[in-house]
């Protein structure tokens, strides 16, 4: 049974930086893509980053693009996000997610997801 597990989530103000971690078991995780979406009440889920846990490459969306960061720990099947210069728009729902036996390093869309983790929260002040 795949789990993926989230954590890092907080309040912060503008400017500042978290670092979310997504703690993963039940698939073989070396042949897959691991991404970060978020959302807000109301909008459809965003895919914000992407790294594929065979290469490490990644891909980021262009509004977190020089801001945000993934990157894994595959010793222990852990896919981090790097937040850093957070803005008030940035304040969502944060969700880790998995498509196994996926090897690329995009998968940003909804649709080729095939594991959801339970979501953090990140809020933003200004």
């Amino acid at each position: 049974q795949v789990q993926l597990m989230e954590s890092g989530g907080g309040s912060v103000q503008a400017g500042g930086s978290l670092r979310l971690s997504c703690s993963s078991s039940g698939f073989t995780y070396s042949n897959g893509c691991m991404a970060w979406f978020r959302q807000t009440p109301g909008k459809e889920r965003e895919g914000v980053a992407s790294i594929s846990t065979d290469t490490s490459g990644t891909f980021y969306a262009a509004s977190v693009k020089g801001r945000f960061t993934i990157s894994q720990d595959k010793a222990n099947r852990t896919v981090y996000l790097q937040l850093n210069n957070l803005k008030p728009e940035d304040t969502a729902m944060y969700y880790c997610a998995a498509r196994v036996n996926y090897f690329t390093t995009y998968c940003l869309s909804p649709t080729v997801i095939s594991h959801w983790g339970q979501g953090t929260q990140v809020t933003v002040s200004s």
